[in-house]
């Protein structure tokens, strides 16, 4: 057989990469003219939020871990019933929300973020719905610190170590401000700088007003110091040029505020102030004008709705408690980490033997794109492949949604590794058994097929099944395309709950549940095909 013919085997991965690049162009849907409309025609408003931010903005309810509370789940509520619609909360990273935005993953950002004039040109935004301050706490127990000031004054000649939430408000302010006088921790969680404050491993935590009114009780070990500062205002963003919805944001914010509905969800959950008395005043401020009839209308109407019972934040969890109220929502959580393995590792399983055979038996001009796919893929992280999914492609058209954004890029990733260990195996087939299938008329390409591979297959169990192991802890990068696995749920519930030695436990365990059978499958094949012992 020719070097060309030679190439049958990874011909037809051109045959499975073009397949699969024709469902990417079926997943395509056109770009969004008028997210209003569509937002309308739908029924639901999808509005960006990260439960691991914790509360009060967006958490889990603690009767039922898999549903969202807080007082921007309920702005959100009230948003989507102005326009008719349902609302539907969209769980991604908090720095990453202007991506989903852009990405068209979302309609709306609604989740503490603030007003800035950067954010301002890319983003449409609405009115304030809400005005914080900066709060600095520190431990009772340490009279050092007693001021802001007191942060730039440093002890044995070591420096403050202020946390802070990474990207937010406070931590531009922290950096402007005291600059280099002192270390900046920065956090993915609100809460994480109060507990290491706490716990004495930073010396201050700077949070936004609401956030460090709604946790004081949960931890009693700190206390504010200073006036609050550097006043801001949350805002909803919305895509550039999408100014009808952004008009009809500010109209549900402007009813809401009019009536006495927004007072009364800032008082469920304990973060009216009288900065929030001031909302009126600010959006007069801002120059609104032309509300629609219908809103004028409502306007008129009575005063007040009635109060509801104020939230209050649950003391802290522990031990078997924990296990019994989180134990299911956890293993549910670990069955999305099992489905995206299960269905990830096959498929880079059969990408990554059409390469390995194009790379060992197929022509050089097959072999230098393989070469380089694989170089291209093991060079990368696998967090910036899936970002390219997610985000880049939609900006060509191509709009994936999150879970086949997760199964392809684990398996590509993978594919790459898996044909490197395929091809380690391929050529520790020795070459008189090729030899020895010609001789019995088998043509080459039905020789790999029924000779060389089943045989290598055999050598590379441990390697392809230490990788498969390895598969079910990187499902938790996919937790940046908004995926909801094991690790992610643990960041968000132990976020609220504040219990993380216990969700840690139960975390690690269900990953070795998860994980350990595959040893045990390994070792079983291994006895069966004859393999040797090689410490799976």
């Amino acid at each position: 057989m020719t070097l060309p013919q030679m190439a049958s085997a990874p011909g037809r991965l051109c045959v499975v990469l073009g397949v699969a690049l024709a469902l990417l162009l079926s997943l395509c849907l056109p770009a969004r003219a008028d997210t209003l409309g569509d937002v309308r025609k739908n029924g639901k408003l999808l509005w960006g939020g990260d439960e691991e931010g914790g509360a009060p903005y967006v958490f889990p309810r603690d009767d039922d871990p898999n549903k969202a509370t807080g007082f921007e789940f309920e702005l959100a509520e009230g948003i989507a019933g102005y326009l008719k619609v349902k609302a539907e909360l969209s769980q991604g990273n908090w720095d990453k929300m202007p991506d989903l935005l852009k990405a068209q993953k979302i309609d709306i950002i609604l989740n503490g973020y603030e007003w800035s004039a950067p954010r301002a040109e890319l983003m449409e935004s609405s009115l304030p719905y809400y005005v914080y301050a900066l709060q600095l706490l520190t431990r009772k127990d340490d009279p050092s610190l007693q001021s802001w000031a007191d942060l730039k004054k440093s002890i044995g000649g070591q420096k403050r170590r202020i946390g802070v939430l990474v990207g937010s408000a406070a931590d531009k302010y922290v950096t402007d401000t005291l600059g280099d006088t002192v270390d900046i921790s920065r956090y993915e969680g609100n809460t994480d700088s109060m507990r290491e404050a706490e716990t004495g491993k930073v010396d201050a935590s700077v949070q936004d007003t609401p956030i460090a009114s709604f946790y004081a009780a949960r931890f009693p070990k700190l206390h504010p110091v200073g006036e609050p500062v550097a006043e801001g205002y949350y805002v909803v963003f919305a895509r550039k040029g999408e100014v009808a919805l952004i008009r009809s944001v500010n109209e549900a914010i402007i009813l809401m505020l009019r009536t006495g509905q927004l007072e009364r969800i800032y008082r469920k959950y304990g973060i009216w102030d009288a900065r929030q008395a001031r909302l009126g005043q600010i959006m007069e401020d801002a120059k609104f004008f032309g509300l629609s009839g219908a809103v004028e209308a409502e306007l008129t109407k009575g005063g007040p709705l009635p109060t509801e019972q104020a939230v209050q934040i649950s003391a802290r969890k522990g031990g078997l408690q924990i296990v019994r109220e989180y134990a299911w929502v956890m293993i549910q959580s670990a069955g999305m980490t099992v489905l995206l393995a299960a269905l990830s590792f096959p498929i880079a399983v059969m990408v990554g033997i059409l390469i390995a055979v194009g790379r060992v038996y197929g022509s050089p001009i097959v072999r230098l794109p393989l070469t380089a796919y694989v170089e291209f893929l093991r060079g990368t992280p696998l967090m910036l492949q899936l970002y390219f999914i997610f985000f880049f492609l939609p900006e060509v058209g191509l709009r994936i949604p999150a879970f086949a954004t997760a199964i392809m890029g684990l398996a590509v990733n993978y594919s790459a590794y898996e044909s490197e260990v395929y091809r380690a195996g391929l050529q520790a087939i020795p070459p008189g058994q090729m030899e020895a299938a010609l001789s019995l008329g088998m043509t080459r390409g039905m020789a790999i097929r029924r000779v060389i591979v089943p045989q290598a297959a055999r050598i590379v169990i441990p390697p392809v099944v230490n990788d498969f192991i390895a598969l079910f802890k990187d499902t938790s990068v996919c937790s940046v395309v908004t995926i909801m696995e094991l690790t992610k749920r643990y960041s968000v519930v132990s976020m609220s709950t504040q219990a993380t030695i216990e969700l840690m436990i139960m975390t690690a365990i269900l990953y070795l549940v998860m994980s350990y059978p595959m040893s045990i499958v390994a070792r079983t094949l291994e006895k069966r095909l004859g393999t040797p012992p090689q410490g799976t």
